[in-house]
């Protein structure tokens, strides 16, 4: 549960009428922004006691020994940690700390760790983000139900939120680029240690993000982004592919998605890639909609904004995503190496999802920090149909330079039932990001998904 004495904003959804909640922002609040909000909403001014600094534009250019196509160097390596939580203090600092992470001390209390570090309020995007995000403020709505969304392009669609749909659906549409080529992988250390990597080669295009984006345009595409994923290696698995269509109004139409089976050669329409489903091969340490911490339709769930609360989150995860460390040095037994993490103190808007009466879903209840400076979630807690913790989830998050952009380099999804862990994004060996290629909807039709599972 949130302790009360932490929350900044209490429930906002519950003080709402039914007609507020599907209001949009008015000039005057949208005025805000730039001014003590910054220009994605957050709150400008840092916190009483200082541990959280003021937002001062974010990082807006790169170290001097950044080169394009290289793995982002750290600009914090004089940083030292302020304090380690770890079983012992835990309850020095439950107040900052979301269900889930005190379950994962509780858990592994020789081992798991969480070294804090001084706040670094480093997320950022270019101005035309920011202009278009002024400009959603006051025009930007959910279709019925709020499964669908309209009136926005490119930037936050609701800088100023009045609700939990609204804070996800920010989250879901943030700023990452206009396309993407991703190589990495993932993988799921046994209780012992040993694991297998598993080899991704994915593409994105982010229609709604693109320069050139219209409401108008966006509305009668109904697309959002069109994603592709190839897995390269065990041998076993290489050529198998993904497919995905993400629709802006999702009432109107569904997620499209295919599927291409190196067994039976041929692409299949997978209405299954969707909701608790298990993602790709990941040996069930995953949903579907568990992939960035949440996607996808939000129809099963009710969604209640809590309001804000400081927590100790994954950030300007640096050392995590350094070039050439080994994945052995990474994963460990039952969680990543806590050397290589770094947690500040952050403010979060606080979402809680509950599952419909009459709907199916293995996590009964989600409950959601999102940073306020990028949108981005980083830490997620989920229960079962007992209504007990059953997984915790966290975005190691970062500035990408060249975007730029406030974007995971990694994410980890605990299992405290099976005490397992899947690690996905693993890329410290491989090729870095490329954020500048070109890519056009052509690239994500099923003909190509099938040469892509040829190769």
């Amino acid at each position: 549960m949130i302790n009360k004495t932490t929350l900044i904003a209490t429930t906002i959804a519950l003080t709402l009428s039914s007609s507020a909640i599907w209001a949009k922002v008015t000039a005057d609040e949208a005025a805000r922004l730039g001014k003590d909000l910054t220009p994605l909403g957050a709150e400008k001014a840092g916190n009483k006691d200082g541990s959280i600094p003021a937002w001062t534009q974010g990082i807006t250019k790169a170290p001097a020994n950044y080169k394009v196509g290289n793995h982002h160097p750290d600009p914090f390596t004089t940083d030292q940690p302020l304090f380690t939580i770890d079983a012992k203090n835990v309850s020095q600092y439950s107040d900052n700390l979301s269900a889930g992470q005190k379950a994962l001390f509780a858990t592994y209390p020789e081992t798991f760790k969480m070294p804090v570090y001084p706040t670094r309020r480093t997320a950022s995007n270019p101005q035309h983000v920011y202009d278009a995000t002024l400009a959603n403020a006051t025009r930007a709505e959910l279709v019925e139900g709020g499964n669908g969304i309209k009136g926005t392009a490119i930037g936050i669609p609701f800088p100023i939120p009045k609700t939990g749909l609204e804070v996800i659906w920010n989250h879901v549409l943030r700023y990452r680029g206009e396309s993407a080529i991703r190589n990495g992988g993932q993988a799921m250390p046994t209780s012992s240690g040993d694991y297998t990597f598993i080899g991704f080669d994915e593409r994105i295009i982010f229609q709604y993000s693109m320069k050139d984006a219209t409401t108008e345009v966006l509305e009668n595409t109904n697309i959002l982004f069109k994603f592709s994923q190839e897995v390269t290696s065990p041998a076993r698995l290489k050529g198998t592919a993904l497919l995905v269509h993400e629709t802006m109004d999702q009432v109107k139409t569904p997620r499209n998605a295919w599927t291409y089976n190196t067994g039976q050669r041929r692409v299949r329409k997978a209405p299954n890639v969707a909701y608790d489903a298990p993602g790709t091969a990941s040996d069930g340490l995953r949903t579907t909609d568990d992939f960035d911490l949440y996607n996808g339709s939000p129809d099963r769930y009710n969604w209640v904004l809590k309001g804000k609360q400081e927590l100790y989150i994954p950030y300007n995860s640096y050392k995590l995503h350094a070039k050439g460390i080994s994945y052995d040095d990474i994963l460990h037994a039952g969680h990543i190496n806590p050397e290589y993490t770094r947690y500040e103190k952050h403010r979060v808007w606080v979402v809680e999802a509950d599952l419909k009466e009459g709907t199916s879903h293995i996590y009964k209840k989600r409950v959601f920090y999102i940073d306020e400076d990028s949108w981005q979630i980083h830490v997620a807690d989920a229960y079962d149909a007992r209504d007990e913790l059953y997984r915790v989830n966290f975005s190691y998050g970062l500035n990408y330079y060249e975007v730029p952009t406030h974007w995971s380099t990694l994410d980890v999804y605990h299992d405290l039932n099976s005490r397992r862990y899947l690690a996905l994004g693993l890329d410290n060996n491989e090729p870095m990001y490329d954020f500048s290629v070109e890519l056009s909807p052509k690239d994500f039709t099923t003909s190509a998904l099938r040469r892509a599972g040829k190769r």
